[in-house]
């Protein structure tokens, strides 16, 4: 029997061979029926445009990456983040002016900055500068309203009307071992920013990246601006600033599963105030000293195409001196906060196209003062978010459930109550048509922001029986993507109309003796953001790129009936604003035309003429060229910027600074 079995099996082994060897070969070598030649097919490359993640998101995302910024001529993440709709950002003048960012009128406080996936957090004022950041070693801005699709991220992230997410630059070592890049930016007003990025890689398993940057400048720009019926004509001053920026990035890779990054940052500035201009008083003398330190891990398993884990942990330090020297005495006052935070998420996808995740945060913050009435808060934090999202060719819907808990301790006087809070969030985009590039969405989302330390603690001002902020937001929009062969390579257009809703609005009233933050307001946001892009061949070598953004935002105090300021267009909130772009590509340089506008604002919330700033546009023009050489590359960047060379004010009493140049020197090995 066993000898019967090995014969049959060697007879089908010698019919496969006869029968499948020739057609294998026939296959592989058919020749010409005319010539008898061996024709090869050469290979063709298919190539296919993905569509951008903002067309396909069922709520608002809007991202840019490296060569888009560099495309616009940013110079600055807030040269960036200006590009995007329904964001303004709040400028305070010049190089060292602090930038905030606010989504939708909603405030500073309402958006949560993350930097490589770990939020950056403030718990003294809850605002976050973002001009400490550098363009220089960043990869890729996202901006999230709403709730996020990505489902896959710490609970904090959950936690905030909108995010914004910087992602620094992640080392490629496909075609060599080490990479370098410099960069020198210099400018008007003294300004001056070397920068350095260096990558190595030490082994398979381990590779390191290096940032390092200095920037120094005078700052004293001549202004002109009228102070009610006097015109101002002078020079800002104590607007000088030096800082330093380092940052350290290890990557290790455990095995094909297991990921860990560790970053370490320090950040080291001293700046001067300028102050407000108010009629014809120069003087300034206030001092700013920043110190922040922070180091954080960032690890991941992916156990299988099912299951992975993802955990991260930071520790943040900041310090801060402000120093004014004035005719009624000198003050010089000192803050401190640290944080501890700790995050894990862990997803899963039991069904194709149909995910989980879980998230769990914890945050201890602290802050104390050298003012005598400090009360040395501390508050603990649990964020525990609860996610699902489900994905086919027509339907992206993602819904979320947040749990908030949050206590505080004091040293001296009497602590805010425990907060307890569970906040839901949903989103749905469907795509109607199989062969068309347009998709429907809608989301909604309940959220709210903790009183800032400042709000509670804060000297006389501060109140310790706050509410937190309560935001709703609901968003209904249209997206389209198409091209248009031989005419229009890629044509992108999306239309959002939103409305929020908030209680609770802490803000600063006067009561017998003294100014008290209160739960007082009730803000009502009706608004359009409208976004279009596209890009063209024009020919060989020529190419042009085209984006504009337009926002309508009607944002009314809603508070009293009886009061002065119902229905008044909130604080520094523009009606109208809006920014474009047009970057032509040629063979020997590029050239590339901005415009932002802003429509009226007020600086308070009686719209009064007292109170009136008057709408601004700013236009810049950037030319550059990039040289390579083997595997080396130099570009080099000139940028004039504010060409009408109007001192615009963003601020009331912040006037911006006028024309001015600036260039760039990049080299990349």
């Amino acid at each position: 029997m066993k000898g019967n079995n090995h014969a049959c099996k060697l007879w089908r082994y010698v019919f496969c061979c006869l029968v499948l060897l020739p057609l294998k070969m026939w296959t592989q070598e058919k020749r010409d029926t005319l010539t008898g030649k061996v024709h090869s097919i050469e290979n063709v490359t298919i190539q296919g445009r993905r569509i951008p993640k903002n067309i396909t998101t069922s709520s608002p995302t809007q991202l840019l990456k490296k060569a888009e910024m560099e495309r616009l001529g940013a110079l600055e993440v807030s040269d960036a983040v200006r590009h995007f709709s329904g964001v303004s950002i709040k400028d305070y003048g010049g190089i060292g002016g602090m930038k905030t960012v606010s989504i939708r009128s909603l405030g500073a406080q309402h958006t949560t900055v993350s930097y490589d996936g770990v939020a950056v957090s403030d718990c003294q004022s809850g605002q976050v500068d973002i001009s400490r950041f550098s363009l220089d070693n960043v990869s890729q801005l996202t901006m999230n309203i709403g709730q996020s699709d990505n489902i896959y991220q710490t609970a904090k992230m959950f936690a905030s009307a909108g995010s914004l997410s910087i992602e620094t630059v992640r080392p490629d070592f496909d075609e060599q071992t080490y990479h370098l890049s410099t960069r020198v930016k210099a400018g008007s007003f003294g300004m001056l920013n070397p920068s350095i990025l260096y990558s190595k890689k030490l082994s398979h398993q381990f590779s390191l990246s290096a940032y390092g940057d200095y920037l120094r400048a005078d700052g004293n720009y001549p202004f002109e601006m009228w102070n009610g019926s006097q015109l101002i004509n002078s020079k800002r001053n104590n607007s000088d600033i030096e800082t330093y920026r380092t940052e350290l990035n290890l990557f290790t890779t455990l095995n094909d599963k297991q990921d860990l990054k560790a970053k370490f940052y320090l950040f080291d500035s001293k700046r001067g105030l300028p102050g407000s201009v108010i009629y014809d008083n120069p003087y300034a003398a206030e001092r700013l000293y920043d110190r922040n330190y922070f180091g954080q891990l960032k690890y991941e398993n992916r156990f299988s195409d099912r299951w992975k884990l993802q955990a991260s942990g930071k520790f943040n330090y900041s310090w801060n001196r402000d120093y004014n020297k004035q005719a009624s005495g000198d003050t010089d006052d000192h803050f401190r906060q640290t944080e501890s935070y700790l995050s894990a998420t862990l997803w899963t996808e039991p069904v194709r196209g149909l995910s989980f995740s879980l998230a769990q945060d914890f945050a201890y913050n602290d802050l104390s003062t050298t003012l005598r009435e400090c009360q040395y808060p501390e508050r603990f934090t649990l964020l525990t978010a609860l996610a699902a999202h489900y994905r086919n060719p027509h339907i992206t819907a993602t819904a979320s459930l947040l749990n908030t808990y949050i206590t505080e301790n004091v040293k001296t006087g009497t602590a805010a109550d425990d907060r307890k809070r569970l906040s839901p969030a949903i989103s749905l985009s469907w795509k109607p048509f199989d062969n068309a590039g347009w998709r429907i969405r809608a989301s909604y989302k309940d959220i709210f922001r903790v009183p800032t330390f400042n709000d509670l603690y804060y000297l006389l001002i501060g109140n310790n029986r706050l509410k937190p902020e309560n935001t709703k937001q609901v968003n209904i929009g249209t997206t389209w993507s198409n091209a248009f062969p031989s005419i229009i390579d890629y044509l992108n257009i999306s239309i959002d109309a939103y409305y929020n809703r908030v209680n609770n609005k802490i803000v600063a009233i006067p009561t017998m003796f003294v100014w008290k933050m209160s739960n007082v307001g009730k803000v009502e946001t009706l608004g359009i953001d409208i976004n279009a892009g596209c890009e063209v061949s024009l020919a060989e070598g020529y190419k042009l790129y085209v984006t504009g953004t337009y926002n309508f935002m009607q944002a009314e105090d809603i508070t009293d009936r009886e009061s002065k300021i119902w229905r008044n267009q909130i604080a520094y909130t523009p009606k109208h604003a809006g920014s474009g772009n047009v970057t032509i590509e040629l063979p020997w340089l590029n050239l590339t035309y901005n415009i932002t506008y802003a429509s009226e604002r007020y600086r308070m919330s009686q719209n009064s003429n007292d109170n009136r700033i008057a709408p601004y546009t700013d236009n810049s023009l950037s030319i550059s060229r990039m040289f390579h050489w083997k595997k080396q590359s130099f570009r080099i960047q000139l940028d004039a910027l504010n060409l009408g060379n109007k001192n615009y004010e963003i601020v009331r009493f912040y006037p911006m600074p006028g024309r001015n140049y600036k260039i760039t020197l990049a080299y990349n090995l």
